[in-house]
C-alpha cells in the first residue's frame, strides 16, 4: 500500500530513534507528540517501560525499579534525597532502554522515544537526542499546578525536578547532547527539529 496523501507529505527523519529526555515537568510529553505528528512516527514513553518491569518482576530482582512501591514514604524526604534516588533508578533501567533502542535501529522503525529516566548517550547517525531543562522552580511548579491541579502546588517535588535536571543537562552537555529551554512553548518544536538537524551536519 502507498499509504495516504497525508502520510506522504510528511517529512522523512533520517534517524530512528529521537530521544527527548529530562526531569519532570519540563514538557517532555507535549513536544514528544507534536513530533509524533510532525514525522508520522509513534512515541514510546520510558513510564510505561518501568510498568512493565514492575509487572513481571520482583523487588528482590530489581530493587531500584520497584523502590518507589516498596518505600512510598520515600517520596517525601528532602528532593536531595529524591535525586539520589532517581539517577539510581536511570541507572538501573539504562540496559532496558538500551534494549528498546536498539530494537528500532535494527528493525529500522523510526521512534521517538520520552522519558525522565533517559539518561544521556553519544548519539550517532540513527540515534539522536535532545534534553529539556527549566531552571526556574516557580516554572516548574506552576508546570505541575497546570497538569495536576488537585495536587495544589508541589513545591519539594519541582525542587526535586531542577535538582535532577540540572544533573541531567549536565550529563547530557559531556557528552556532546543538546540541552534546550522549553519555553517558548510555541517554539519548542520547531527548536528540537533545528538541534537535531544541527548534529546531523556536523
Amino acid at each position: 500500500m502507498n499509504g495516504s496523501k497525508e502520510t506522504q507529505d510528511l517529512p522523512v527523519p533520517d534517524w530512528r530513534v529521537l530521544v527527548v529526555g529530562g526531569a519532570s515537568g519540563m514538557g517532555k510529553t507535549g513536544v514528544s507528540r507534536a513530533l509524533a505528528r510532525r514525522y508520522g512516527v509513534p512515541v514510546v514513553e520510558v513510564d510505561d517501560l518501568v510498568e512493565a518491569l514492575l509487572a513481571v518482576t520482583r523487588p528482590e530482582h530489581l530493587p531500584e525499579i520497584h523502590y518507589w512501591r516498596t518505600h512510598p514514604e520515600a517520596e517525601h524526604e528532602a528532593p536531595e534525597s529524591v535525586v539520589v534516588r532517581q539517577i539510581a533508578i536511570a541507572e538501573a533501567l539504562a540496559p532496558a532502554v538500551a534494549a528498546v533502542v536498539a530494537n528500532h535501529v535494527g528493525t529500522d522503525t523510526p521512534v521517538i522515544l520520552e522519558g525522565d529516566y533517559v539518561l544521556p548517550a553519544p548519539q550517532g547517525p540513527q540515534v539522536r537526542s535532545v534534553f529539556l531543562h527549566e531552571d526556574d522552580e516557580a516554572q516548574v511548579t506552576s508546570n505541575y499546578l497546570h497538569r495536576e491541579p488537585e495536587a495544589g502546588p508541589q513545591h519539594d517535588r519541582a525542587r526535586g525536578s531542577v535538582l535532577y535536571g540540572r544533573w541531567l543537562a549536565e550529563q547530557a552537555r559531556e557528552v556532546g547532547v543538546p540541552v534546550l529551554a522549553p519555553r517558548p512553548w510555541a517554539d519548542l518544536p520547531g527548536r528540537v527539529v533545528e538541534a537535531v538537524e544541527r548534529v546531523t551536519s556536523t
